[in-house]
């Protein structure tokens, strides 16, 4: 039974703490500080003094106008991640709709699950060795089956082509997600009222109609959460293209997090031009987040706000009214 006038709350605050405090010290401080830095002329290996710029974004600028490498990465990362994400999604989306169709009643599903969410928990290191062999030259796997086919005559140097190489890494990428994204969505599918579905058997909808019209605007919240962290996921990408080809060939695969890591930890050590790498890729996360908010946003939901408004001021008008009218 619980006791009289002891405040419970309290613990609640002791367990948060840690979380707090490691957050503090760990997230929020780094991400002050590299954006305080991306303001200065800090660099090189050996600690100088740290003096603020005359111009305090010239580090920006110099990147975004001055710095092919960067403006090239920022292509690569956007062609990189729409390439993998949009057949991942859609993938997705199909697998979500064959495995949670109640007509369908696929038999074996989780084992389906599994295999299909298996090259998720693969480590990026293994994933870049297995491609590596596959597409070696002259005697991988690949080349070796184009020539037996006869679709080749000699072998092909496949990650020396800038397209193919960026069409294997976005492919790498897709392979290693669309099963975690699939589990995502029936994990939403699931937490649908089966009363909808019902409802729209009844009335004779079919399979389609029933996906579009009432699952996929019911997947909203998931949808949007599956966007985002996709869309933060592409813009950190790093651990494939860097063990895969590290960039290569040409800085074809070069992405904005292999570029900060070049800038701070290779060469010159410029500290300072890779936080303003990273302020810049923040600030684009950010506006993109937004973007996604705006548009995934429950409309209905907004404009029956709007409605409630009007009748709360229309209310608050008549009752102003009234007090004048009595008041005379």
């Amino acid at each position: 039974m619980r006791r009289k006038n002891v405040n419970y709350s309290k613990y609640g605050y002791i367990f948060t703490f840690p979380f707090v405090l490691a957050f503090l010290i760990f997230s929020l401080y780094p991400i002050l500080y590299t954006a305080v830095i991306g303001f200065t002329d800090m660099k090189g290996i050996i600690p100088k003094p740290i003096h603020i710029l005359d111009n305090p974004f010239q580090n920006f600028k110099d990147l975004l106008f001055d710095n092919p490498s960067f403006r090239k990465s920022l292509i690569n990362t956007g062609l990189l991640w729409i390439t993998n994400f949009v057949p991942q999604m859609l993938l997705a989306l199909l697998l979500t709709a064959w495995f949670t169709n109640k007509r369908l009643n696929i038999k074996g599903q989780g084992l389906f699950k599994v295999l299909l969410y298996m090259p998720n928990i693969i480590t990026a290191s293994t994933i870049a060795v297995l491609f590596s062999t596959l597409f070696a030259y002259p005697m991988g796997p690949v080349n070796s089956l184009f020539q037996m086919l006869g679709w080749t005559d000699a072998p092909v140097f496949f990650l020396q082509d800038k397209t193919t190489a960026r069409g294997i890494v976005a492919f790498i990428q897709f392979w290693m997600w669309y099963g975690n994204t699939m589990i995502v969505l029936i994990a939403g599918v699931m937490g649908i009222n089966p009363a909808l579905f019902e409802s729209a058997s009844i009335d004779g909808a079919n399979g389609f109609q029933t996906f579009f019209r009432i699952t996929l605007p019911s997947l909203r919240t998931i949808l949007l959460f599956t966007l985002i962290t996709s869309m933060v996921g592409g813009l950190t990408m790093f651990d494939i293209p860097q063990l895969f080809l590290a960039g290569g060939p040409d800085d074809s695969t070069l992405t904005t997090s292999m570029f900060i890591y070049g800038q701070a930890f290779k060469g010159s050590y410029m500290y300072n031009r890779a936080a303003a790498a990273s302020m810049i890729m923040f600030l684009i996360s950010a506006i993109l987040a937004g973007i996604l908010f705006y548009v995934m946003r429950d409309r209905d939901a907004s404009r029956l706000k709007k409605i409630q408004k009007q009748k709360n001021r229309k209310a608050a008008i008549a009752a102003r009214e009234g007090g004048v009218t009595h008041g005379k």
